[in-house]
């Protein structure tokens, strides 16, 4: 049956749909389980979620169209802008979403010749290696914090010390190493990256 000339109905709408299933559950896997409990940085679960989610469904539907060389480059335009529109992002957190559409498209152009055990095994070992990346590689949880510090004297470098008890003394942690960044004489304030360990 079809409405204007396009299908109401075809069998693709079962495949679209136990491997969208697939999908959503290794995201889950690895934004909620694995990114999440790690790093606790709620802001990013929505961004990764609804990108997985987006790029699933955009690259199963693309796949039923052969695309000319201008939809290709204007897809890769509108990405294009939007990175340059955004916030940067850490390399973890740009690694996660590396990884999050690499399984969406994986999950969304594979065809018949990749069994759904060669998919769930791909998908699979990816959360498996995140897993022990996280859990296991990574022992020290390192992480940095922005401050802008005000007793310029301190910046010096025969004051580094002064200025690392002070720095632990408002900020209540043991600062394993900082670095001094931008300087600006006309207020007296300068940017310091602190790191330590959680």
């Amino acid at each position: 049956m079809e409405l204007l000339g396009i299908p109401l109905f075809d069998d693709d709408f079962y495949k679209m749909m136990i491997r969208f299933l697939l999908n959503l559950f290794f995201l889950t896997g690895i934004v909620k389980f694995i990114y999440y409990k790690h790093n606790q940085k709620r802001e990013y679960l929505f961004t990764f979620f609804l990108i997985g989610i987006v790029v699933y469904f955009l690259c199963f539907t693309l796949k039923k169209y052969e695309l000319d060389l201008g939809m290709a480059l204007g897809l890769f335009a509108i990405f294009g802008i939007i990175r340059y529109r955004t916030l940067p992002l850490e390399v973890k957190e740009m690694t996660y979403l590396f990884v999050v559409i690499g399984i969406s498209v994986m999950n969304a152009l594979s065809n018949k010749k990749m069994s759904y055990a060669e998919i769930i095994a791909a998908n699979s070992i990816i959360l498996f290696a995140l897993y022990l990346i996280e859990r296991y590689w990574v022992e020290s949880k390192m992480l940095s914090k922005d401050v802008t510090y005000e007793i310029i004297e301190n910046i010096r470098p025969e004051n580094h010390e002064l200025l690392k008890a002070d720095l632990e003394k408002r900020l209540g942690i043991e600062i394993l190493s900082f670095e001094v960044g931008n300087v600006n004489f006309l207020r007296d304030v300068a940017k310091i990256t602190v790191y330590y360990e959680l």
